[in-house]
């Protein structure tokens, strides 16, 4: 019962237009072969995404590097602390015309982002329009979870 309970209060908080443009900011934990964690903040009226925590953060001994950028002054920059999201304008219950970047393969993407509930997080990487993509889910790091 309590099982139904919450996936009815889930989704009448997502009907009811309850997603407010600040609700995205926090930290979020990626999933895949190399976790990270992601924190988005607001400045001015865009949102943006540094990594603050990589499941792996060394390689060869040394800060993992942006060693997939085309521009050749920026392969040298570390991954911790580097920028993946970058001006998102919140609109309509989503957060759309931003960019994301994507180190493993050095290209940057348009992307959105939605919640499904306030923990998890559907964030679409495109080329052109919406329907060529990826989506991935990221799940918000709660603060007894460290970052």
């Amino acid at each position: 019962m309590k099982y139904i309970l919450l996936i009815l209060s889930l989704w009448a908080w997502r009907s009811n237009g309850q997603v407010k443009a600040d609700d995205v900011t926090g930290t979020w934990l990626t999933h895949g072969d190399k976790p990270a964690k992601v924190n988005i903040f607001r400045s001015g009226d865009k949102y943006y995404g540094k990594i603050v925590w990589l499941q792996i953060p060394l390689m060869d001994g040394k800060p993992a590097v942006d060693k997939n950028n085309p521009d050749p002054s920026k392969q040298t920059q570390p991954l911790l602390g580097l920028q993946l999201l970058k001006g998102f304008h919140f609109a309509d219950d989503e957060w759309d015309d931003g960019n994301i970047y994507d180190p493993e393969s050095g290209k940057t993407y348009k992307c959105t982002m939605s919640l499904k509930d306030p923990q998890t997080l559907k964030v679409r990487g495109y080329i052109g329009i919406s329907m060529f993509g990826r989506t991935e889910v990221w799940t918000r790091v709660t603060p007894s979870a460290g970052l």
